[in-house]
């Protein structure tokens, strides 16, 4: 059986078979607000969809690193609010993170709000990180007048609940209308209890498309009969490090989990 080793090196080969596209050649393809949708397949499964894609995408590039680290804490109110929206089937919700590029050292402020017909608005703002915001003044005061205009919750009704940290490749169509991120090695911290979880044998692969654009990895996914699934990393991470929290509408998608853990 190839190992997990093996094949992110097999991925980084097929990744330079793909033109490379700059940071700021894709600030033409930021999507704020857009469709999202989203499809959980197995590692192995990617380098297939990366071989037939290349023709048809870009890849982002940085300092000629061809994936990016991030890091990511998810904020929420004590009770778990905008866990337990996603959890009882709301459709209009939020998420509120802290969200960190390792390779530029860029941190965000970032809220994403979902609404009743499926579109995702993202909205954020630079902060030193995740910590000052809730022990300088300034910096506070800064993140709830950005949380007062654009978020439902301030910074004194919030607290860091679950981390994530994960290795995403970004790729863009090339008519520039659709950007596609993959993400690997996703692995959680509950900052609750301190446990610990991964999902490092899946791959999250997300189409952001304004609106109903073509999208090519679209056509190659239905091709191969994967279907999409929403797939929430906040929720996931929540679900696998703390059993205690409410989960049932998440049963399918931890079971799939285990399925293809093998």
């Amino acid at each position: 059986m190839i190992g997990n080793e093996d094949i992110m090196r097999q991925i980084d080969e097929v990744l330079m078979q793909f033109d490379p596209i700059t940071l700021e050649e894709m600030s033409v393809v930021k999507l704020m607000n857009r469709i999202d949708t989203k499809y959980v397949i197995a590692l192995p499964v990617l380098l297939d969809l990366l071989r037939e894609a290349a023709p048809e995408y870009c890849v982002q590039c940085n300092d000629g690193k061809r994936t990016a680290e991030y890091h990511t804490i998810y904020l929420d109110t004590r009770d778990k609010r905008m866990y337990n929206a996603h959890a009882t089937g709301r459709k209009v919700r939020e998420k509120i993170r802290v969200r960190t590029y390792m390779d530029t050292d860029d941190t965000f402020l970032e809220v994403k709000n979902k609404n009743n017909h499926g579109r995702t608005k993202k909205k954020r703002i630079t902060v030193p990180s995740c910590r000052e915001i809730f022990t300088d003044p300034k910096v506070r005061d800064d993140a709830d007048d950005f949380l007062r205009a654009k978020a439902w919750y301030l910074t004194n009704e919030l607290q860091p609940h679950v981390e994530n940290r994960f290795n995403r490749i970004t790729l863009v169509n090339k008519g520039k209308t659709e950007r596609l991120t993959i993400d690997l090695g996703v692995r959680f911290h509950n900052f609750d209890n301190e446990a610990d979880a991964d999902i490092a044998h899946l791959v999250i692969v997300e189409l952001k498309r304004d609106g109903l654009t073509h999208s090519p990895m679209r056509d190659i996914l239905l091709r191969r009969h994967i279907q999409p699934g929403g797939f929430s990393k906040y929720c996931i991470g929540c679900a696998l490090t703390n059993p205690n929290l409410r989960h049932n509408l998440f049963n399918e998608k931890l079971l799939r989990i285990r399925k293809l853990k093998g």
